[in-house]
């Protein structure tokens, strides 16, 4: 029987990863920062959040989104909170993150967790704030929030919150996990980081020119664990790094080339496809979601 309270109820919701399809350095700012350029794509794979709705303004994380990090940390719960002053609301909400992005990876994880509680709960609790403010408050959590918040693939400048949206062509990814966490405070204080790249342009991407990834010299020769696996990735493609992270992918132009190719690769190596996608699932979901009161959402997030 289905609980008459929809403050008991349970939902879950998307929170997809994304790879960099580049990412260039181009500058650094006076407060530090560094100026980026690359262009973000969503998958259709990801984590979940579940998301209960609580009437005494708690905000209750159950179990971990990631090993060691303590509760008040947590950007979900982060994101929880700055909405809930934000929107000055009175309700409150149990999180659980069920995750499948390996930590450190550079799939966007913790950052698309957090946007997810931002999109959902501004639903949820009827919260009216609209997309450009929703990825304000991201952006306090992280530079990658505001495109999992907009859920459309972007190019970026700035600190990665610049966005223009792209329009990309369909495609499915051999995506590789080393299996270590790559330390991304570290790797940005590396002197052997290339700072000052030519800036690209969109011209650049769109005709295939190789535009590379900062950061993948900087784990090679770093980290033996991604350059084994850029290395068993080569064998069926075109590897590249994504983000600051240790995961690695190779592009196809369909699902059964992916899946061809995933077959190729050794026994033990952790690899899997997930598909390109032109919209997050997460606002996909928000479309079809049933909240309190009966009434569906629309999605609110799709726009630049």
């Amino acid at each position: 029987m289905t609980d008459p309270n929809p403050l008991k109820e349970w939902t879950r919701w998307p929170a997809p990863a994304k790879l960099n399809l580049f990412l260039r350095i181009t500058g650094r700012r006076p407060d530090g920062y560094h100026q980026l350029q690359t262009v973000f794509r969503l998958l259709d794979w990801g984590d979940s959040v579940r998301l209960r709705l609580r009437d005494d303004g708690r905000i209750v994380r159950h179990g971990a989104s990631a090993p060691g990090v303590a509760e008040a940390d947590d950007l979900t719960v982060r994101a929880a909170y700055l909405l809930q002053s934000a929107a000055k609301c009175a309700k409150g909400v149990d999180i659980v993150v069920e995750k499948s992005i390996p930590l450190g990876g550079g799939f966007g994880g913790g950052s698309s967790d957090a946007a997810t509680v931002l999109v959902a709960l501004n639903a949820l609790w009827e919260a009216g704030l609209d997309v450009d403010r929703l990825a304000e408050l991201g952006l306090q959590l992280g530079a990658d929030v505001p495109v999992f918040v907009r859920g459309r693939n972007a190019w970026a400048e700035g600190v990665g919150e610049r966005l223009a949206p792209v329009d990309l062509p369909p495609a499915w990814y051999v995506l590789g996990d080393p299996g270590v966490p790559a330390p991304t405070a570290v790797l940005f204080q590396s002197p052997e980081l290339t700072r000052d790249a030519a800036p690209a342009t969109m011209a650049d991407f769109v005709s295939g020119k190789p535009l590379g990834n900062a950061f993948e010299p900087v784990l090679r020769a770093r980290e033996p664990a991604v350059e084994a696996a850029l290395a068993v990735l080569s064998r069926i493609g075109s590897a590249r790094l994504t983000g600051s992270g240790s995961g690695c992918f190779v592009e196809f132009a369909s699902r059964e080339s992916a899946e061809a190719a995933l077959a190729e690769l050794p026994p033990g190596f952790t690899a899997w496809v997930a598909a390109g996608v032109a919209r997050s699932p997460l606002h996909d979901a928000l479309e079809t979601q049933v909240v309190p009161q009966g009434r569906r959402q629309e999605a609110q997030g799709t726009r630049f």
